[in-house]
Parts: structure tokens; C-alpha cells; sequence
């Protein structure tokens, strides 16, 4: 608890509210007595926000690309520059251009919370220009924060990247876990959405952002091989209108359902339906490689077992509590016959191009359900008993906690 009511401004890139991690920051610090302001941006089909601490969305004029970035980093360089506030509160490497500097400028505190290692998101591979911008930031503020301590501090999602961040940049960086906060699954009603599933199918389902790279077009493919299962999905992004055009192309529409974006709070009405959770990344650079998604611990949350990618940090929690399976990971062909690298190849590769088809994935599916079909009831809620509460924001908001209020004044 901080001796006086300090100000903090939380900022954030995207329009604040399906972004389940940030809200919940923001709550921790006004529950330990933090006075918060979220800012983010405000998009034509931004619902609305009902917060306990103030939010500010910025209009933009520009939606993508370096514009884009560029417009909002200065729009919230002045708006730091000219507000009464104690910490600067960065969310990922877009945002952390406009808080250095203006804690640099005003003498004040600098917090940085890394959601990912941004560089290696698979949206810029393939953008070798883009990803050197976004490293070059990295390279010359990094260090820079570590020098600053105690006035500066940083926390980043798993163990794995702050040890590449420590070997990198010499940058000691508390793990904060995107995991969400405790809720009694057996409390939650299913109203409407009971309506939507197929009573007689196994549901399995995906949430979060349907981008690039979550390996959702792998388990279209495979639905029709599963024909005792239904597919949902629960969110949007930039492959969302693909998957749905995909879908009605191939008159899969029986045997998947698309959900849109869905509100966090509904999500926890929709994610005891399933029977499955799935979180099938690609291979797509380290931010995917040393990921936790936090859909993992929704599932587990709700006492959903998990199908995962066999990646390192999803394995060391899948294998801790023993609350899923996991799909060993997808290496893609890069190469083509004469040795090079073929853009077309890339875009047209599936699963059947190395190692496994959409029928050993459902294989894997059909596997995955049998087991957690002849589990006694009881292991199985011991199993998510003692995972639920070790993977819970209440475990790890201390850590957040623990590092902003080391932060000097």
C-alpha cells in the first residue's frame, strides 16, 4: 500500500475493452489505493466502458500502419507531458516510445509491463523493416530502464522471455502471468448461449484474438473428420472474415459457430460449455514459442481441460497440473524445390506439408476427449482445483503490486 494516493496513468494501444489483462492492472492498483486513468483509443465500433477508475479513448485519424503508431505515440507524449500523474504506466513496446520520454522530460515514474516480446509477433514476419523499427525502439530504451531503477521497473508474461530480456538487455524483469481472476464455475448460468452449442456434439472451443497464427484454419480443416464435435469461436481479428468466408465456402457453417467479439464477462458463461479448450499456436517466432496464453488458465478456470501446442512454457504448466494434452509443434516449409524462399509456398501451406494432416489433428482432438471422458470426476476437480488457484490473478497481481510500489519517488 503506498504511504500517499499516487497517480497513475495506464496507457495502452487498442480501445480498452476486451483487454482483459489491463483492466485487471488498473483494478489491482485502485484497490491498493492507486488513483488510475486507462488510456487507449476509441474505434467507430468501440462499445461502451463501465470502469472503476477514469478511461480516456483517443479519437485517431489514422488506422494503420507507421501513421498510425506515430499519431497515437505523440497524441500520448502530450497528453503525459501536460497531466498531473505520479507513474507512467506502459502496456508493450507501442506505447513505451510517448511514456519514456515523458517520465525522462518530467522527472517522473516509469513502469513497463511486456505483454509479449513485440518484434516477434507474428504479424511482422515477413517485415523485416517493420520488425527492426520496433527492435531499434527495444535496443535503445531497454537498457536505458534498467539504469533508471529504482524509478523504473518492469514486468513481462513468463519466465522464458525475462531471461531473454536479462541475456539481451542486462533488464531484470518481474513475471507477471496473463491468467485471469478467480470465478465458481458451478455459479455461472448459461442463459442464452446454452441455445447456440449442439446439445449432442463435444464442443470445443477457441477465445481470444483470431489472428494469424493461433492455428484455427488447422482445426477447420479437421472438423469434417470430427463429426461427433462442434467448433466455436469467441473473439475477432484479423483473419476473422477469412475463417468466416472459409467456412461458408466449404458449407462448414453446421459445424462451426463464430461468436464475434464477446465481452469478458460473457466469456465466463460461455467457456463451462466446453469440452475442450484449444490453443494450437503456429510456430511463429519466440513471442508465439515462450507464450502462456491466457485462455489456457480461462479453461482451467472453468475446469476445462486443454489441447495446447507443445511449446515450452504451456508444456511446464500442462504438465504441472496435468490439466490438458499437448500437439507436438508445427514446423513450417520455408523452402522451395530450388532452395529458396517462395511467398506463395508459405501462404499455401497447411498441416499435410510436414508433419501431421487434419486427420491426425482430429486424431489428436478424438484422443484428447476419450481420456478426459474416463477420468473419475473427483481427479479431474483436483486436478483444477489446486491449478485454478496457483494460475489466478489473485496469485499474481502481488507480483505487479510488489514491483509498482518499490518504484521511488
Amino acid at each position: 500500500m503506498p504511504t500517499k494516493q499516487r497517480r497513475v496513468i495506464v496507457s495502452v494501444i487498442n480501445d480498452l475493452v476486451t483487454d482483459q489483462r489491463v483492466h485487471r492492472s488498473c483494478t489491482a492498483l485502485c484497490d491498493a489505493g492507486y488513483s488510475v486513468t486507462l488510456v487507449g483509443r476509441r474505434l467507430a465500433d468501440s462499445g461502451p466502458l463501465n470502469r472503476n477508475y477514469k478511461t480516456v479513448r483517443m479519437r485517431l485519424l489514422f488506422r494503420k500502419k507507421a501513421v498510425f503508431y506515430a499519431e497515437y505515440n505523440i497524441r500520448l507524449f502530450l497528453r503525459l507531458i501536460f497531466s498531473k500523474a505520479d507513474i507512467f504506466y506502459s502496456n508493450d513496446t507501442d506505447t513505451l516510445l510517448a511514456n519514456y520520454y515523458a517520465a525522462k522530460i518530467r522527472g517522473k515514474l516509469l513502469f513497463f509491463d511486456a505483454h509479449e516480446m513485440f518484434p516477434e509477433v507474428p504479424e511482422l514476419v515477413g517485415r523485416n523493416g517493420v520488425k527492426r523499427f520496433w527492435m531499434g525502439i527495444e535496443n535503445h530504451i531497454f537498457p536505458k530502464i534498467q539504469k533508471m531503477k529504482p524509478r523504473a521497473a518492469a514486468v513481462t508474461v513468463c519466465r522464458s522471455i525475462a531471461d531473454i530480456y536479462m541475456e539481451r538487455y542486462r533488464l531484470e524483469m518481474g513475471v507477471v502471468r496473463n491468467v485471469p481472476m478467480r470465478y465458481e464455475t458451478e455459479c455461472v448460468e448459461c442463459g442464452d448461449f446454452a441455445k447456440v452449442f449442439p446439445s449432442d456434439k463435444k464442443i470445443l472451443l477457441y477465445q481470444g484474438a483470431v489472428n494469424v497464427g493461433r492455428g484455427l484454419e488447422w482445426v477447420i480443416d479437421a472438423m469434417p473428420h470430427l463429426p461427433q464435435c462442434h467448433l466455436v469461436i469467441a473473439g475477432v481479428g484479423d483473419v476473422y472474415d477469412a475463417l468466416v468466408k472459409d467456412v461458408e465456402r466449404r458449407s462448414l457453417e453446421g459445424c462451426v459457430t463464430f461468436l464475434g467479439r464477446v465481452e469478458p464477462s460473457v466469456l465466463h458463461h460461455i467457456t463451462p460449455l466446453a469440452d475442450l479448450g484449444l490453443s494450437l499456436l503456429e510456430n511463429r517466432g519466440l513471442n508465439y514459442y515462450y507464450s502462456l496464453p491466457n485462455r489456457i488458465a480461462d479453461f482451467v478456470q472453468s475446469g476445462v481441460p486443454v489441447l495446447a501446442t507443445d511449446f515450452p512454457e504451456i508444456h511446464r504448466v500442462v504438465e504441472e497440473y496435468g490439466i490438458g494434452s499437448l500437439v507436438p509443434s508445427f514446423e513450417r516449409r520455408t523452402e522451395n524445390i530450388e532452395g529458396g524462399t517462395d511467398s506463395s509456398d508459405i501462404k499455401q501451406m497447411s498441416l499435410k506439408d510436414v508433419e501431421y494432416s487434419p486427420e491426425v489433428l482430429a486424431r489428436y482432438i478424438s484422443e484428447a476427449l476419450a481420456y478426459w471422458e474416463q477420468i473419475p470426476r473427483e481427479e479431474r476437480e483436483n486436478k483444477f482445483k489446486k491449478a485454478s488457484e496457483e494460475l489466478s490473478w489473485e496469485h499474481d497481481k502481488e507480483v505487479l503490486l510488489e514491483c509498482v510500489n518499490r518504484l521511488s519517488m
